[in-house]
């Protein structure tokens, strides 16, 4: 009796954290909360930060059953609101999943079970894309990480990675604490990514604090992300690619370019060496031209807006930064 109580004490509780911050994605919105409600194991708690919008959050309280409305109490932003709802959330372990994305059936499951193993702190989950107006002909799978999405070249199965993509993430409730949670002044505020890599230099904190820590990404684990028309666009591409290596730029001058840029140098000289090789082999069929052309613009997009933000510092735009720590964390996976 007292090993099955033991057993039972021992599966941690999940709280899952929702943010928004527009009413035009409502049914989005409620198809996110749907799919986490109907979930098997129940999540704990389901918690909806709106990101300063009196609209939504009053529609919200009124319409949404089973969940925990709260305002983002924090500076406006992806990060400040995933701060409030770590506050305010009660469970062991805290999953964060994006308003435009569902949650595929046995995904708390998945997520909770590698908690078994004190070792690990977060776990992250596949993210896959559903392209609401169809995958443009010339949008190479290396780069679905533009739109918030896993991209080719991630581990397969369950495997330690450096940090996650942020629809589909959790950790241990009490590390989020330990390293004082995302920072504020990265995360998108509203369309605007402003910088991004929240999660990857939070999960560089978690790392640097305890070098034995692990971060499981489980592919397992799977959400669907919706992809709007509007992100499949050229001008999207070569600006969330842009913004993308600012963001580096500043967790670079935060973490040590080590630890930022270890995986990114692989990502370049394995992932897209071999996709742009696979193109070249593949000339004559349609798109492939424009591929090998959004394959190399990506990149060189990421690599200007880094130089930029590496020799024009961010935080001389608003954003803070603190110097590198000691500890180097595992390097595996880019966000």
């Amino acid at each position: 009796m007292n090993d099955t109580r033991s057993t039972e004490r021992a599966v941690p509780t999940l709280s899952v954290v929702i943010c928004a911050y527009t009413l035009d994605r409502w049914e989005d919105l409620r198809a996110a909360i749907r799919s986490v409600q109907s979930q098997d194991p129940p999540a704990h708690e389901v918690v909806l930060v709106v990101d300063h919008n009196q609209a939504l959050l009053q529609r919200a309280e009124q319409e949404l059953s089973g969940v925990l409305v709260v305002s983002n109490q924090r500076r406006r932003g992806l990060s400040g609101g995933r701060n409030t709802g770590v506050a305010v959330s009660h469970g062991d372990v805290v999953a964060f999943l994006d308003d435009d994305a569902t949650a595929e059936s046995g995904w708390t499951g998945r997520l909770l079970a590698p908690y078994g193993d004190p070792r690990v702190v977060g776990v992250g989950g596949l993210v896959r894309p559903w392209w609401a107006a169809g995958r443009p002909e010339w949008f190479p799978p290396e780069f679905d990480w533009v739109v918030g999405c896993s991209y080719r070249g991630q581990p397969q199965r369950a495997a330690p990675v450096r940090n996650f993509i942020g629809a589909n993430m959790s950790f241990r409730r009490r590390e989020l604490l330990a390293v004082g949670g995302f920072l504020d002044e990265l995360g998108r505020v509203g369309t605007r990514p402003m910088a991004s890599c929240d999660e990857t230099d939070l999960c560089l904190r978690i790392a640097a604090r305890n070098p034995e820590a692990v971060l499981l990404y489980e592919p397992a684990a799977e959400v669907r992300h919706r992809v709007p028309k509007s992100r499949a666009s050229w001008a999207y591409f070569q600006n969330r690619c842009y913004v993308e290596g600012l963001s580096k730029a500043l967790v670079a001058r935060r973490c040590g370019s080590g630890p930022a840029l270890a995986n990114e140098r692989t990502y370049v000289r394995s992932t897209i060496s071999r996709a742009l090789a696979r193109n070249l082999t593949r000339i004559r069929r349609p798109g492939a031209l424009r591929t090998i052309g959004a394959l190399s613009a990506g990149t060189c997009a990421t690599a200007t807006g880094y130089l930029v933000g590496w020799f024009r510092p961010l935080y001389s735009q608003g954003f803070s930064w603190r110097p590198r720590t000691s500890a180097q964390p595992r390097e595996t996976v880019r966000s």
